[in-house]
């Protein structure tokens, strides 16, 4: 990707007037094209903010705008702009505090060159970012067109597989003479042709399943009502729902009536309200949000719904309910701007669409309409009737490829409001926190991660030979919405299903980073082992982000040990190797868990770069059994011939030390020694002879 050719939109939230001139003339010096606004304040953030901008550049702190005040504004109205936060005297408190609230990075100010790099990498992701976005509003516009052609055709068009319809369109059902196409679901094609015909529909068949092109064949069509006519098929593969499949197409001729009355059919008006119908209103929804990824224009939905609605229509009945519902529609269009797309959505529904305007935005115009309606008088047929308003409302960004995720926003807003006569904007944390209480594993990681609220435990590994250093195990909790642990491998695995593993894996970094720099500057010569899974294995991003926070923390990089599975270095040995280089010349250590269950666990240990060897807890079970005292010293054996320092997990008894002494083990972990606890307090002194 050539972003030196490619103007970047930046913004600057700098005070002095001559170092944002000074990053400027930076990039353009590095072949960078820029277009620049200088941020004085949160107002002009947030006029900035209706436009599209690529980057922004915090410095280390303003009197006009606070850096996370910025941060904030970008991700309430998510807008997908990456941030990279400068700091002074490369004070890692500062780059761990922007790291967690959402910078994309944070370096010292003056490492001009470094600044230059990242900037070019986030770009890259931007631009990625952008280019899915894109290319999923296109994948479901080209899937729309297709069914939309198919429904249209005046052409008879079906999809069979194995003989039997997968899908009917309305001018083949209508052909046939059937009501629904769920009745032509699975029936056999040969059931609508004339019994004369079956052999010969039947050979051709059988020959066409090897057959490739289109092939025709003519026959007599029977109709549901039993009478027949003359059909012309013609054959040709296909493939439907991803299946492959036979596409049939059987031509005819409509008169001009017919087509009237097609067009008649698709009509986008609403009759009762003259406003947009629903299928009308969706397809100007999804244009509305292919604009927002494609041109950054936000839109915003407000779910208009009636209250009362059902008791009014007892009161007034269904010509009166109508009658209201006109006049309502009519003070809607004279209450909202000209470009405003109305449209009646449900039975009780209105929906606006407001190009152009963020929810925010639109939220004293949608106040003024509450007043107005509550305000006004019904006549339905010399009675009067009054009522109120809900409004759900959720805006359209950037970041949203699916209208109908909007929909469902506005809509729970609207229900959430009752018969309220108020106004709910949609906020993501209030969805994600009631996602959570309902038991969704992955809401409660998302809340995790955005709330800081995933809990650290810490496992001391005693040394049995006198080493120096105390060593502690990291491992991630994870509390549900009533305070109860929810197991780890139940969250770990939704949150690896949602490719939030990376995410995770930073988390759990960072914390221990700051944590460990905490606990090293009150003396303890302390190391952590910290968990990598499979997606921070194959992610090329992890080295130089790690490089960055160590020298914000300054902290030994030896001091942190990264751990992963022998299952997920045989799946990417290629990456682990790359990984454990990165790592050695970073001078961190590295340990490989889970150790021994391969058919030749030795043959991987040999393409990495390993310090300590975590064998597998099977080999730490009933040592009372002298078979399995001897497989775990010829491992140890192994792996001490080859001078890696080896761990025993899971010693849950002291009856199994004398045995590990004896091993020639270098560290032990488990609950006999002590469980996994909130706090690095475990005496190591204690076990000193």
């Amino acid at each position: 990707m050539a972003i030196e050719k490619k103007t970047i939109r930046l913004l600057i939230l700098e005070d002095s007037q001559n170092e944002a001139e000074r990053l400027v003339s930076l990039f353009r010096n590095a072949g960078h094209a820029t277009r620049v606004h200088r941020l004085i304040s949160s107002d002009d953030l947030a006029e900035a903010l209706q436009q599209t901008w690529d980057l922004l550049i915090c410095a280390p702190s303003s009197e006009h705008l606070d850096p996370s005040e910025a941060i904030t504004a970008i991700r309430r109205q998510a807008k997908d702009i990456p941030v990279i936060q400068l700091v002074a005297d490369n004070d890692s408190e500062i780059i761990t505090e922007a790291l967690l609230f959402g910078a994309q990075d944070a370096l010292p100010q003056g490492e001009d060159e470094r600044l230059v790099l990242v900037a070019k990498r986030e770009l890259a992701n931007l631009e990625e970012r952008r280019a899915r976005r894109a290319a999923e509003v296109a994948l479901r516009e080209a899937e729309k067109r297709c069914q939309l052609l198919l429904e249209s055709s005046v052409d008879a068009i079906t999809y069979v597989h194995d003989g039997m319809h997968i899908y009917a369109n309305r001018a083949y059902l209508e052909l046939f003479r059937y009501e629904d196409g769920e009745e032509l679901e699975g029936m056999p094609m040969i059931d609508l042709i004339a019994s004369a015909d079956h052999a010969a529909f039947k050979d051709f068949l059988k020959n066409y399943q090897s057959a490739e092109g289109n092939a025709e064949l003519g026959c007599q069509g029977v109709r549901a009502d039993g009478s027949s006519f003359a059909a012309q098929m013609s054959f040709s593969p296909a493939t439907y729902d991803g299946e492959p499949c036979i596409q049939v197409v059987i031509r005819a001729e409509t008169s001009n009536a017919e087509l009237e009355e097609k067009l008649r059919e698709i009509s986008s008006q609403d009759l009762v309200t003259g406003l947009f119908n629903r299928t009308h209103f969706l397809e100007l929804m999804d244009n509305a949000a292919e604009r927002a990824v494609s041109t950054g224009q936000p839109s915003t939905l407000a779910y208009i719904r009636v209250d009362r609605y059902a008791s009014m229509q007892g009161e007034i009945g269904l010509a009166g309910i109508d009658l209201l519902l006109t006049d309502l529609a009519g003070l809607l269009r004279a209450h909202f701007p000209a470009e405003t797309q109305l449209a009646r959505f449900g039975d009780d529904v209105f929906a606006a669409l407001l190009p152009g305007q963020t929810p925010e935005q639109c939220q004293a115009n949608l106040a003024s309409l509450l007043k107005k309606v509550e305000g006004h008088l019904f006549d339905v047929s010399g009675r009067t009737a009054q009522t109120t308003l809900s409004i759900g409302v959720a805006g359209l960004s950037e970041k949203t490829a699916k209208a109908q995720e909007v929909i469902d926003r506005a809509h729970r807003c609207a229900d959430e409001l009752g018969d309220g006569n108020a106004i709910k904007l949609f906020n993501p944390a209030d969805e994600l926190a009631a996602a959570a209480n309902r038991g969704n594993l992955l809401a409660m990681v998302q809340q995790a991660l955005e709330n800081n609220s995933f809990r650290l435990l810490f496992q001391p590994i005693i040394s049995l030979r006198g080493d120096a250093h105390e060593h502690y195990e990291v491992l991630l909790r994870l509390l549900n919405p009533k305070g109860e642990e929810v197991p780890p491998a139940q969250f770990l695995a939704a949150a690896k299903d949602a490719g939030l593993g990376e995410k995770i894996d930073r988390w759990v970094i960072l914390n221990s980073i700051k944590l460990l720099a905490d606990h090293r500057a009150k003396g303890h010569n302390t190391r952590l082992f910290v968990h990598l899974s499979s997606a921070s294995l194959q992610d090329q991003t992890l080295l130089p982000w790690l490089s960055v926070a160590l020298k914000a923390a300054r902290l030994p990089s030896d001091s942190l040990v990264f751990q992963f599975g022998e299952p997920d270095a045989i799946t990417y040995l290629k990456q682990a190797k790359v990984l454990t280089q990165g790592l050695a010349e970073l001078h961190c250590k590295v340990a490989l868990s889970q150790f021994g269950c391969a058919l030749n666990p030795f043959n991987t240990l040999k393409h990495l770069q390993v310090d300590f060897v975590k064998v597998d807890g099977s080999f730490s079970q009933d040592l009372s059994n002298a078979d399995n005292q001897e497989a775990l010293k010829t491992l140890l054996s192994s792996l001490h011939a080859q001078a890696k320092l080896t761990i025993v997990p899971f010693v849950e008894s002291a009856s199994v030390l004398a045995t590990l002494w004896q091993a020639g083990v270098n560290f032990i972990q488990g609950y006999y020694l002590q469980g996994p606890s909130q706090s690095m307090d475990y005496d190591f002194s204690a076990g000193d002879e």
